[in-house]
């Protein structure tokens, strides 16, 4: 255990309790033979438990229970669950025959404390140069668009973003799954969606919350992931006089951007024109964010633009994670916008 003050959560996660307790600890995984697996920064590592997994039918059963306690279904004939709980735990399962026994558990920690950001480019995560920049970014309400993969920083960053805001502001967040959390506001309204009950029927998709938030009188729209026909909406909000507000999505580069939201779009049945102007409209900068041997830095900064109706995503600054961050020409321009330093 660090010397840092334990976590606590209003739940017990049973034989997982002293890796829930440990805030260096953000990811840990059981396997379906009962073998237990954490990361604390530097990749995973297999961890010992004082009381081990008896057998994979044990797994299977704490599985089952843990999906349970955060309101989620997890058996025959729904054998994959994604969970979570009202601090943000994250929780996967997948039970068999889908995996060959007992299950597969993969749980994500949030951060004990939301970072602010400052502190993360104290910690690295970006040099210490762009400070004014995401902040003026924040306080101005530009419309950001978070990308990286699964682990890089996304929703940390999204959180110290929205600590930049006003006090008096109103936030409404949507997600599939919680995994913001409390992030210290008043005035925060969080929106999960819903699956549909054993009959079919009661489900809530994040199309349904982001058409509502806009009844909400928002000051600043949230959505934790872009992952299907729900961006057209966030976007057509976006172009419709709600700026302020903030994404993520799954992309590897700015430059592979526009595929991504191409991609989705289509499954609105939305053309890759349509969604050129859309997104460009929508959109004022791209903060695409890399984990590399553990460390989450943002790598890139950019903007999508159309050329000739084609929708590109073109880095502004460049950045590996140490030394100098390198940029093009039309920095200084996007410097002058929008740092708080103008």
């Amino acid at each position: 255990m660090t010397q840092v003050q334990a976590r606590k959560y209003a739940f017990s996660l049973g034989l997982l309790d002293e890796l829930a307790a440990d805030p260096a600890i953000t990811d840990v995984a059981v396997t379906c033979d009962g073998r237990v697996w954490a990361d604390s920064g530097s990749g995973m590592q297999e961890y010992r438990l004082a009381i081990p997994f008896r057998s994979p039918q044990v797994v299977r059963e704490y599985a089952v229970q843990l999906c349970a306690q955060m309101g989620r279904r997890l058996d025959d004939a729904c054998p994959i669950a994604d969970a979570s709980s009202v601090e943000g735990i994250r929780v996967h399962a997948v039970i068999a025959p889908l995996v060959p026994q007992g299950a597969s558990i993969s749980i994500r920690f949030p951060a004990g404390k939301a970072m602010s950001l400052l502190q993360l480019a104290r910690n690295q995560m970006f040099p210490m140069d762009w400070l004014p920049v995401l902040q003026g970014l924040a306080r101005r309400k530009a419309t950001i668009l978070i990308t990286g993969g699964t682990g890089s920083g996304k929703t940390t960053l999204v959180k110290a973003l929205l600590a930049q805001c006003g006090e008096m502001e109103r936030i409404v967040t949507v997600e599939e799954i919680r995994e913001l959390g409390d992030f210290g506001r008043a005035n925060h309204v969080s929106l999960i969606g819903r699956e549909a009950n054993v009959e079919g029927a009661g489900a809530v998709s994040l199309t349904d919350l982001v058409k509502a938030t806009l009844r909400m009188r928002p000051d600043r729209v949230v959505l934790g992931e872009c992952r299907g026909e729900e961006i057209v909406d966030l976007l057509r909000a976006f172009n419709s006089g709600h700026r302020g507000g903030i994404t993520t999505l799954h992309a590897d580069s700015v430059s592979r951007v526009p595929s991504r939201l191409v991609s989705l779009g289509l499954l609105a049945n939305i053309t890759p024109q349509a969604m050129a102007m859309l997104a460009e409209g929508a959109f004022d900068v791209v903060l695409h964010a890399e984990r590399i041997h553990g460390n989450r830095h943002i790598a890139q900064i950019g903007r999508l633009c159309t050329v000739a109706g084609k929708l590109q995503g073109v880095p502004l600054a460049s950045w590996s994670g140490s030394g100098m961050p390198t940029y093009e020409p039309e920095w200084l321009q996007f410097l002058m916008a929008w740092s708080v330093m103008k």
